[in-house]
């Protein structure tokens, strides 16, 4: 067979209709016993990065594939569920239920001599099947092996409440009655803290360093419709910065009026945090800023201002590391963590091996990963050419260095897109 695809969720089902359309061979396994990825995991108890409050931080009309857009009756922020319906919805109508393979879990993929590929995959209760491919594409996202603080906190080790991580959790309704700490400040975080201020009787949002706080729409438009418009793409980005700062400045005022440190770099120099909730019930006594967890002592929260207080449970929304265990040597993970690709999609000196949605934009992704599933197609169709191995790699020197002088070079800053910009450089190389 020619190419196997690893995941079915939104990136792995744009790469399955894109082969589909070109009437390319193809195989997809996912591990899970249904598609849509994170978006079906609340609803199905699974555990997961998906939790039961969550939903969509990008507008639906730009969040859907392309040719089967979002029902008119969905919100413009639809919860996970419909999310995920919309999603069995577009596998079937793209007609690629018949090429995943469900609760199939792919255990090991290697290169031989020859350059064919050896995929060794597991499905639930039977044997491991070995097979060969002429093209490998991962589209298993990068939400699954959870980051703790290494080490955790003095004392955790005796500490007499609950420690855990977002993976784990699902409802605030599980912690109804109890006091909670709530450990960081990105998407996780801040939807985590405010689902359960409505049933602890206590939240507490722990808080290390500031990020920006951005609700989901500035002057009537969604964050990525803003992103999406030709006016923004036109300013540099100093005047991006300043436009986007003084209208949070007006929207909300300062971060320090909540009790929050304010950020330590400009906006859009790390990830920033979307949400409409936070800062309100921060100001409505739901949701209580402490500064970073320096200790447990017994059942007690010691922070870094010196105060302390009873906690029953606290939940570390601090991320996740890149993990590709089927891969050999950490796949496209360089020593230090961050992601060494072409174009954010092709592993140099690794011919047939491809990754989609190994991106974070600020909007919408799907027309970026759907873009990275026609590049990879015409690649597979010999139609689109890669450059030398050499090249490859000084592009991705350049890229990273980029990427170190804007956020820092770390992990996940390694992953950072800006969606229009993306997607133009896509569009160009579809054409080399």
């Amino acid at each position: 067979m020619r190419v196997c695809v690893i995941g079915a969720g939104l990136s792995g089902l744009a790469v399955a209709r894109t082969l589909a359309e070109r009437g390319i061979d193809f195989v997809c396994v996912e591990k899970a016993p249904d598609v849509g990825g994170i978006w079906r995991q609340p609803e199905s108890g699974e555990r997961g990065p998906g939790y039961v409050s969550l939903h969509l931080n990008t507008a639906k009309d730009l969040t859907g594939y392309q040719g089967f857009p979002m029902p008119d009756d969905y919100p413009l922020y639809p919860r996970h569920s419909d999310v995920a319906a919309y999603l069995r919805g577009f596998a079937r109508w793209a007609g690629v239920l018949d090429r995943i393979e469900l609760g199939t879990e792919a255990v090991s993929v290697s290169r031989d001599a020859s350059g064919t590929w050896t995929v060794v995959t597991r499905a639930a209760g039977q044997a491991e099947t070995s097979r060969r491919f002429e093209h490998v594409i991962v589209a298993s996202g990068h939400h699954s092996q959870p980051a703790l603080p290494d080490p955790l906190p003095p004392g955790s080790e005796t500490f007499a409440g609950t420690i855990l991580h977002s993976l784990d959790y699902r409802h605030g309704s599980d912690f109804t009655g109890q006091r909670v700490v709530v450990v960081g400040l990105g998407a996780s975080a801040v939807d985590i803290a405010a689902d359960l201020s409505r049933h602890a009787a206590r939240t507490v949002l722990s808080v290390r360093r500031g990020l920006h706080i951005v609700p989901k729409q500035l002057f009537g438009l969604s964050l990525d419709e803003i992103a999406d418009a030709p006016w923004w793409n036109d300013m540099t980005l100093e005047e991006q910065r300043r436009f986007v700062e003084q209208a949070l400045l007006v929207a909300r005022g300062r971060l320090s009026d909540y009790g929050l440190p304010e950020p330590d770099h400009r906006i859009f120099s790390s990830a920033v945090t979307i949400s409409d909730e936070i800062l309100s019930r921060i100001r409505h006594g739901a949701v209580t800023p402490r500064p970073a967890i320096a200790s447990f002592e017994g059942d007690r929260a010691v922070f870094t201002d010196g105060s302390s207080e009873p906690v029953d449970a606290v939940v570390y929304c601090t991320g996740f590391r890149l993990d590709f265990p089927f891969l050999p040597d950490g796949g496209p993970l360089a020593p230090d963590g961050t992601v060494e690709l072409y174009r954010r999609v092709v592993a140099p000196g690794q011919a047939g091996l491809y990754f989609v949605g190994l991106v974070r934009p600020v909007g919408a992704i799907t027309r970026l990963v759907e873009a990275q599933a026609q590049w990879i197609t015409g690649i597979i169709e010999g139609g689109v050419a890669l450059p030398s191995p050499q090249e490859m790699r000084r592009e991705i020197t350049a890229y990273l260095d980029g990427i170190e002088q804007r956020y820092g070079r770390t992990q996940g800053a390694s992953i950072q897109v800006d969606v229009r910009p993306y997607l133009a450089e896509l569009r160009q190389v579809l054409t080399v």
